[in-house]
């Protein structure tokens, strides 16, 4: 169905190609997983399936990629929409009306299908992703992950041959990526539908996967196979993965089932120690005494929030959440998407007005405080790093970030340095993967070392090893006083860098504890080595390896 040439990408300006050398196959009714490190061109490789590569984006395509017979050099965009539906990483690009009915029929009206054909699409697509009750909803309401579902639904409707999906479970919960990742597989089983999907969450995915094309580094050809043996040598890997690699399993398991059926021995060999890290109580400090008549000042650093109810749009977002955040403390804000996550980082930050109730961030009040002061007391790293860059250049957003913070010139750029190694100066941060602006953006934010922390989202398009870097960074910040708080869905990032977890729903605080004790009770939040070595209460890799070693002394 989708067949690549030695392809071959170069775009205006780039010395040296994206990518080369792709040479690959997906037949008619599979899902085929494109894996890699950030920035080795998996994108390029997915805007060459639907024509937006080079026909949008300019540049050389050499070499030859057709799709159901079509050769995407000679064939538009718009002259693949029939065939080819193509959902990317940011949801917002996507989206041509205002309301969510209206954007999963909008498809269907370009390619001229009859009217009852379009609402019983429309009608069987809103179960299938359950948006049935966002229906009217305007788009601009909803959250980061109902905005992913919404762009996967209207690129479903029409019933396309072949699906392009970039990094789409990245914005959404465990059970709405679990959904999701069902429908596609129905597709897959039931209807034919070919599938080529680039996801860096590969826990995930992996076990879907008919195929794997991983792309080991940039530049270089790609390695195709049965997806246990690719894991085998590929340098980014799932959790399963990772421990069947420690305990020596072969062939690897790609499943947390197929782990636990293996996991006798190793359950064995830790049955006497200890899991340490994350989650653990540790001393943290304490609040001044409350002064009587009057309540006691907030710790330099530390937010507060007490009764906090939030409307937006006639929707109530957050309803009477009271929340102590200390210095050097890492918060997970956990919820499904639409429980108000995003909500309360922006009214921490000041973006969004209480309906009621108070935050304070030591003595200040967020919406009242001005940027220029507000910005040395809290930042925050959005689920859209473009809201944050506007400058031609790295080096140009550096100096910005330098001179709105008041440090020292090449802050930022050490910064950048230590998040993104390899980016030139000169790169124009729209040349970056989703990734890579993500982890700029958090430069920037750091630049100005704010007492607080805010990150929404914040390892949507990171690789292993780029989200690695990023727990070493926080880890570093956390140690030297700074608050964290971080909404995400990435329970593995969860489990690895929290020591404590928030979980929200319908506006309010359900759960609210250490990392260990949250995560280890849900279904839901728990993560893959969790799910494995249960009842054992580890967390992580690096936890089983440091136990593995200590035992082997």
């Amino acid at each position: 169905m989708i067949r690549f040439e030695d392809v071959s990408v170069t775009y205006d300006g780039a010395p040296e190609p994206t990518v080369r050398g792709i040479d690959f196959e997906v037949p008619e009714g599979e899902l085929v997983l494109l894996a890699g490190p950030s920035g080795v061109g998996k994108s390029t490789v997915l805007g060459a399936v639907s024509g937006l590569v080079p026909h949008f984006t300019g540049g050389t395509l050499r070499g030859r990629v057709t799709v159901a017979g079509r050769d995407t050099r000679t064939h538009k965009p718009r002259e693949l929409a029939d065939v080819v539906g193509t959902v990317g990483q940011d949801p917002l690009s996507h989206f041509v009306t205002d309301t969510v009915e209206d954007e999963l029929a909008y498809g269907m009206e370009s390619l001229g299908l009859a009217p009852d054909v379009m609402r019983r699409r429309v009608e069987e697509t809103l179960d299938l992703l359950g948006l049935a009750g966002l229906r009217d909803r305007p788009i601009a309401t909803l959250s980061g992950g109902q905005q992913q579902r919404v762009a996967i639904g209207s690129v479903l409707t029409p019933h396309p041959g072949v699906l392009v999906l970039d990094e789409p479970t990245s914005a959404l919960d465990p059970a709405a990526a679990e959904e999701v990742l069902a429908v596609l597989q129905r597709l897959v089983h039931d209807l034919g539908t070919t599938v080529l999907m680039a996801e860096h969450r590969l826990e995930r995915v992996i076990q879907y996967a008919d195929q794997v094309v991983l792309l080991p580094s940039p530049g270089a050809p790609p390695i195709l196979g049965d997806p246990a043996e690719v894991m085998a040598v590929s340098p980014v890997y799932p959790p399963v993965v990772a421990l069947g690699r420690l305990a020596g399993w072969s062939p690897l398991p790609l499943t947390v089932r197929d782990a636990r059926r293996r996991a006798a021995d190793l359950k064995l060999q830790l049955e006497n120690a200890a899991p340490e890290g994350r989650g653990e109580p540790r001393d943290k400090p304490q609040p001044p005494r409350t002064r009587k008549h009057s309540e006691p000042p907030t710790p330099v650093g530390a937010a507060h929030v007490q009764a906090l109810s939030v409307t937006r749009a006639r929707v109530q977002a957050l309803h009477h959440i009271t929340l102590t955040i200390t210095p050097g403390e890492t918060i997970a804000l956990m919820g499904r998407n639409g429980a108000g996550k995003s909500t309360l980082l922006n009214s921490l930050v000041g973006l969004v007005k209480p309906s009621s109730g108070t935050v304070r961030l030591g003595e200040a009040t967020p919406h009242r405080t001005a940027p220029k002061d507000l910005v040395r007391k809290v930042g925050l790293v959005p689920q859209e790093p473009r809201d944050l860059l506007y400058a031609d250049t790295v080096a140009a957003e550096c100096a910005a970030a330098d001179q709105d913070a008041g440090a020292d010139p090449g802050t930022c750029r050490a910064l950048v340095t230590e998040l993104l190694p390899g980016v030139t100066d000169d790169t124009h941060p729209r040349d970056l993967s989703e990734g890579q602006r993500l982890a700029l953006a958090l430069a920037v934010v750091l630049t100005a070392r704010p007492p607080l922390l805010l990150l929404d989202e914040p390892t949507r398009g990171l690789d292993y090893a780029a989200k690695a870097r990023l727990v070493a960074v926080l880890r570093a910040l956390a140690a030297e006083g700074h608050a964290i708080v971080l909404a995400t869905h990435d329970v593995e990032l969860a489990a690895e860098l929290a020591d404590r977890v928030v979980l929200l729903a319908e506006g309010e605080v359900i759960a609210d504890g250490p990392t260990a004790d949250i995560v280890v009770s849900s279904p839901s939040f728990a993560p893959q080595v969790t799910k494995i070595l249960a009842p054992q209460h580890w967390l992580t890799v690096p936890q089983v390896r440091a136990a593995l070693e200590e035992t082997a002394r």
